[in-house]
């Protein structure tokens, strides 16, 4: 249910420019499990976010998290924002309107603290953009206390100071436990007076993953290295953060479920955090040390609890290395039951090659079969064994024939070129092990798919490899061409990352604040979205490299010195240098391969002090909660069709037909109805609509049909359903159909509101005065149809100086809409029909 304490008067206020748009809903606010709450009970406000688009940023488990932390509290309004597509900003700027958050719709400017979450160094751009749209100024020196904190957390802060110039503090670690006490610090703050920016600034630096930039000057050292100088001989180092128990971390139970079709649509269960594994080239492997798992009885009671809040189809278990989580096969057996009898299925993210058992296949195929990666990342033993990656080619084989003995057709690979220490011998060995493993056969000898993609590889901070040189770009153009041609073969599709992107995310991956100046530039002249493809422009950068007299480079295809200080020493992962330093050489001198600490001896990574902070295995799988599975197949004769009529009006006609879809479907879902589902390997609910709205049409009336059990009591589905859907979209009726088909509707009525476009009153009186109107009526395939409109339109009536009445009659074989009677009788341009409101009536009301 969608939690609303009162709206603001914001609400209302932006509804016009998003029936220019392309993806309205992006920006309602108005999902199940959003929390609303009203001015006057809230002492702070937080906005979280995020600088990709919408379908990205709500796909990030970190919000969920934070969100629901922050609104616990009362008297704190957590609102989430994300960066506008390219169209929204042509329009918030052409309108001079703020950037706003997505709840309350408040400018961003009118917030307490705003918290940017750093995933992916190409989002920076986005970050100076989000920051102008809200008409707060950029870098941290330039803002007073009157304006909003602005912090940012995140993987990306491991190296901060590319991006250090324009936060007041920067979140290290784990923000569950921290987060909190920095909300209190600034409301404290707050009281005192609220003025003296610089002593709210040292406070917060007493919180353990706290960075403050401004605490630390910058200099040029020898040789052009960066040096920074702390200015308190208190604040000389930045602690990581560390949730050290993830059974007491705050998990959410009810997060938002997100409208569209955002990347990763599902349920997210964090069965662990953490991953000992030791992979020479894997940031997160390092600073997300140590291993802490979830206790599988307290993920089963997360998981029903979440479920019922969310009504979800699909379930995700989030880990670095989810199979290695201790009791894999006993939680997914529990879960299985549950999902099975629920309709879910359940994915597991990239998978360690060998700890895939048929046994789990099975499990997970029941529902039905999701797709999953196997990352070799090197095609060769001896440079798997250098970057510790502690698979062979047998483990890789035998997990793909066991999934194509289980029916899976689609399999995954993912590989990396740039390695250090990387041959010629090695790029051939990964052309030679995708034509092995293409061989592998299923059932009745047929041979699966062989999805494979190539990224370049680059250095990360805090990893044994934050010393290596990056390939330059022509090296890896040539290594990338050699694999397009050799695996260009039918069964192997290959993909891959443009290595301009790599080499500018290596660039800023290990930069210093001379970047903010680029960073900047580079902004200033256009650059947004740099992580996608059709908006990504290197030559831009080149540019603005140029310009700020900054050389690539100097952070990509070097070797780094091990004595050179690097810009982000005085940020402690808890791996400490030493650690780090003996697996570089050990890389480069035989590639001695370690083995998981949780199952050998401990490697003096620095991370634990086994006290506080330690792995946390649950070694215990048993689970008490036991669960019945009714699943049986009940026959059609346990169901029965109903006919259900809702209204879609105000900001929901901004729903799309497929996303307004799986909104009924899920409200089916939390409430717990038994619908009937289609057979075969991907199961669908029965569910049949009536056609289309267009995006941006209301309706009074719609109807839909439901194959659901026959014990469901229609009155009391319509309040259920009506809790669970969003604002605007209403189901008014609910009775059993007498048949399988949604009756043919005779005739549609609409009122067409023209708003601020001019009504053309003549065209009307002369549509009038003559017998016949032909006109063209355009198919899918571009193919003409010509009708004589007046048909077809039975009435066209002018209501007052702004409002229209139209009645057209229902065809068999095709179907007339008001947008051709705009078009055609009115002369009103596609373009300017986006700022006419029309709503189909439930009944003719044009006496």
């Amino acid at each position: 249910m969608r939690i609303n304490y009162v709206q603001d008067a914001h609400k209302n206020t932006h509804q016009d420019i998003f029936a220019l748009i392309e993806k309205p809903s992006r920006y309602l606010g108005s999902e199940n499990n959003c929390i609303q709450k009203h001015s006057k009970d809230v002492s702070l406000r937080f906005a979280l976010a995020f600088p990709d688009l919408y379908e990205i940023g709500t796909s990030h488990f970190g919000i969920q998290i934070l969100y629901s932390i922050l609104n616990e509290k009362p008297y704190i309004a957590a609102e989430r924002v994300f960066a506008p597509a390219m169209d929204m900003e042509k329009q918030l700027r052409a309108n001079k309107i703020p950037l706003f958050s997505l709840e309350s719709r408040r400018a961003l400017s009118e917030f307490d603290i705003i918290g940017f979450s750093l995933l992916y160094e190409l989002n920076y751009t986005n970050v100076l953009n989000m920051l102008d749209l809200s008409a707060i100024a950029l870098r941290a020196r330039d803002r007073t206390a009157q304006d909003p904190l602005v912090i940012a957390g995140g993987p990306c802060v491991c190296n901060p100071e590319p991006m250090a110039e324009f936060f007041d503090v920067m979140v290290f670690g784990d923000a569950e436990h921290l987060i909190l006490d920095l909300t209190d610090q600034f409301m404290d703050w707050k009281k005192r007076d609220g003025k003296d920016k610089t002593a709210l600034l040292q406070q917060l630096a007493k919180i353990k993953g706290i960075y403050v930039p401004s605490l630390f000057d910058d200099y040029a050292g020898a040789e052009g290295f960066q040096r920074l100088r702390p200015k308190q001989s208190e604040y000389i180092k930045v602690q990581r953060a560390i949730v050290p128990d993830l059974e007491k971390a705050p998990f959410p139970q009810s997060p938002v479920v997100p409208f569209g079709r955002p990347v990763h649509d599902r349920l997210k269960l964090e069965i662990s955090r953490g991953c000992s594994r030791g992979c020479r080239f894997c940031q997160a492997g390092m600073i997300y040390r140590p291993v802490r798992e979830r206790s599988p009885e307290n993920l089963i009671k997360i998981y029903e609890k979440a479920l019922k809040t969310t009504g979800y189809e699909d379930l995700s278990l989030l880990s670095l290395s989810t199979a290695d989580y201790t009791c894999l096969e006993q939680l997914m057996g529990e879960l299985m039951q549950r999902c099975q009898s629920q309709r879910v299925s359940i994915s597991l993210p990239s998978v360690r090659a060998g700890k895939l058992t048929a046994h789990l296949m099975n499990l997970i195929k029941k529902v039905r079969k999701t797709g999953f990666t196997i990352a070799p990342e090197a095609g060769s033993q001896r440079l798997r064994d250098v970057i510790n990656k502690n698979v062979t080619y047998e483990d890789v084989a035998d997990t793909i024939e066991n999934a194509f003995e289980a029916g899976w057709k689609v399999i995954k690979l993912y590989y990396m070129i740039g390695l250090p220490t990387e041959t010629d011998e090695d790029i051939d060995a990964i052309i030679s092990m995708v034509n092995r493993l293409k061989t592998i056969k299923g059932p009745k000898h047929r041979r699966g798919q062989i999805n494979v993609s190539i990224t370049t590889f680059i250095p990360k901070a805090h990893t044994p490899f934050q010393w290596a040189a990056q390939i330059p770009l022509e090296t890896s153009r040539e290594k990338l061409d050699k694999l397009k041609s050799s695996l260009k073969k039918p069964g192997i599709k290959l993909k891959w990352q443009n290595p301009q992107m790599s080499f500018l995310e290596g660039v800023l991956a290990r930069g210093d604040r001379k970047l903010s100046h680029v960073i900047q530039t580079a902004w200033q002249n256009g650059s947004r979205f740099d992580g996608w493809t059709d908006h990504f422009d290197f030559d831009l950068w080149k540019k603005s490299f140029e310009k700020c007299r900054v050389d690539m480079g100097f952070y990509t295809t070097r070797k780094r010195r091990i004595d050179e200080p690097l810009p982000w020493d005085h940020m402690q992962s808890g791996v400490c240098r030493d650690f780090l330093r003996k697996q570089w050489e050990t890389a480069q001198q035989n590639g001695k391969k370690i083995i998981d600490c949780r199952y050998g001896k401990c490697h003096q990574c620095g991370v634990c002090d086994f006290e506080h902070i330690k792995p946390v295995i649950y070694d215990n799988c048993s689970i008490s909660d036991s669960f019945e599975n009714h699943l049986a197949d009940k026959g059609d004769d346990h169901y029965q069709w109903l006919l259900l009529d809702y209204s879609k009006l105000g900001q929901s006609r901004f729903f799309g037909h497929l996303e307004q879809t799986r909104l009924f479907i899920r409200a089916f879902r939390k409430a717990g109805v038994d619908v009937r589902y289609s057979g075969g390997f991907h199961p669908m609910a029965r569910f049949r609509f009536d056609n289309p709205l267009p995006l941006g049409m209301e309706s009074e009336s719609e109807q839909f049909m439901a194959l659901v059990a026959k014990d469901i009591n229609c009155q009391k589905l319509v309040t259920q359903l009506n809790s669970n859907l969003p604002e605007g979209l209403q189901i008014n009726s609910c009775s059993v159909s007498p048949g399988k088909k949604i009756k043919t509707v005779v005739c549609d009525y609409y009122k067409v509101d023209f708003g601020r476009i001019p009504l053309d009153i003549k065209s009307l009186e002369y549509y009038h005065l003559v017998e016949n109107w032909p006109v063209c009526l355009y198919g899918k395939k571009a193919n003409c149809r010509n009708i004589d409109l007046k048909e077809h339109v039975c009435r066209i009536k002018l209501l007052d100086d702004q409002n229209v009445y139209i009645k057209i009659n229902r065809m068999d074989t095709f179907m007339i809409r008001p947008a051709v009677v705009l078009d055609t009788v009115f002369h009103v341009s596609s373009e300017n029909q986006k700022h006419i409101r029309i709503r189909r009536l439930a009944q003719d009301k044009s006496v």
